[in-house]
């Protein structure tokens, strides 16, 4: 039980971007900021002060052994970067030890997400987000099992922490919306999608095997 809280206040102390930072280093083996920021589409200077925050916490530390990494251990590193420096970061005992956690148990994700933003259900719609690609609060406030006024709220929340995005079109296509009714291939609504940081961190944790 120690254990399981212990996990539990570790990941409170993390941002959506520093928990997706760790299991990008699990994926990825040894990384940089720039790509870091590529991949989740986020700032660098976004993804720098994560970094700080993450290695001050003891969860990453710097590479030893130099700035220049073979393409064969930076899994990510592209080809024409191979003889590149970049500071690079690797996931420590504790961040992987953590990660581990995390995998093997991802109910406590879904709690750490319903914490983040005080709504239950929160990785729920996150994964249906995902799997759908497009979808109004309409349906959403079904998955989450609320209304849909309460649902937009919750949308705006996961907006401004960098968890979903509004779609730009008015209207969506039924081959772009995949739970789309028929009935509904023309009503105008508000749409969201999930963000590429979302989208990247549900595909290297395993969540969307689990959902």
């Amino acid at each position: 039980m120690e254990g399981q809280d212990n996990v539990g206040g570790r990941l409170r102390e993390l941002s959506p971007l520093g928990l997706y930072i760790l299991f990008h280093l699990r994926r990825a083996n040894v990384d940089y900021a720039g790509s870091i920021s590529r991949v989740a589409e986020v700032p660098i200077e976004r993804v720098l002060e994560e970094l700080d925050g993450l290695e001050a916490k003891g969860l990453i530390r710097r590479r030893v052994g130099g700035s220049s990494v073979k393409r064969s251990e930076a899994r990510f590193k592209l080809s024409d970067e191979v003889h590149k420096h970049h500071i690079y970061y690797e996931l420590s005992r504790e961040g992987e030890e953590l990660v581990r956690e995390l995998t093997r148990d991802p109910a406590k994700l879904s709690e750490y997400f319903d914490w983040l933003v005080g709504h239950r259900n929160v990785l729920r719609l996150l994964l249906f987000l995902f799997e759908a690609e497009n979808e109004h609060a309409g349906t959403l406030a079904k998955v989450v099992e609320d209304t849909p006024c309460n649902t937009v709220d919750l949308l705006d929340r996961l907006e401004s922490l960098g968890l979903v995005a509004k779609v730009k079109e008015k209207v969506i296509k039924s081959s772009h919306r995949r739970a789309k009714p028929k009935p509904e291939t023309r009503t105008h609504h508000v749409y969201y999608r999930v963000s590429e940081l979302t989208k990247m961190l549900i595909r290297y944790s395993g969540l969307r095997r689990t959902s």
